[in-house]
């Protein structure tokens, strides 16, 4: 199953999640990952949606959402032409022993140090799924604690999207 990356302009209204998540839920869909968020303009929020789906699910998935109430556009993004980011936290287990061999790949991966406690550090990584990952599985031999991770969010690339923004094609 291919994975898919949407992005849905919404009315930034109590109840709009809860419709979008639930027709997802009461068609078989699964979520793999949703971010929401306010947009430059007042009163509209972005939703970035990635589900997993051959075509006609996609083109399913999208009859649906674009039918919604508060529901403005919905636009597939190709991965050629935008960003995608996610952000992750991850608190690893560290000794005397271990910390600096931590902070040294936090470093190499341009992460973050958010926390230090006498037995932990919590990273803060931003980046692709795949960046992540790999600084996931290596921290794993140190012992990962807890991770939370904000969903994959998404914009067009350069210039002519934020300009062509109304004009834009929809899907």
């Amino acid at each position: 199953m291919n994975r898919h990356i949407l992005s849905v302009l919404v009315e930034d209204q109590s109840g709009v999640l809860a419709r979008v998540s639930s027709l997802f839920s009461r068609r078989g869909y699964n979520i793999d990952s949703l971010s929401v968020g306010r947009t430059e303009n007042p009163g509209i929020s972005r939703m970035t949606i990635v589900v997993r789906g051959d075509d006609h699910i996609l083109e399913q998935i999208i009859k649906q959402v674009k039918k919604l109430i508060n529901v403005i556009k919905v636009v597939r993004l190709e991965p050629e032409c935008s960003v995608f980011r996610e952000l992750a936290l991850i608190k690893v287990r560290t000794d005397l022993t271990t910390r600096a061999s931590v902070i040294e790949v936090v470093d190499i991966f341009r992460a973050n140090i958010v926390d230090v406690a006498k037995d932990s550090l919590t990273v803060e990584m931003t980046g692709d799924e795949d960046k992540i990952e790999a600084f996931v599985n290596l921290m794993e031999s140190y012992g990962v604690i807890e991770i939370v991770r904000t969903g994959l969010t998404a914009i067009q690339r350069g210039h002519q999207a934020l300009h062509e923004q109304e004009n834009m094609e929809e899907v």
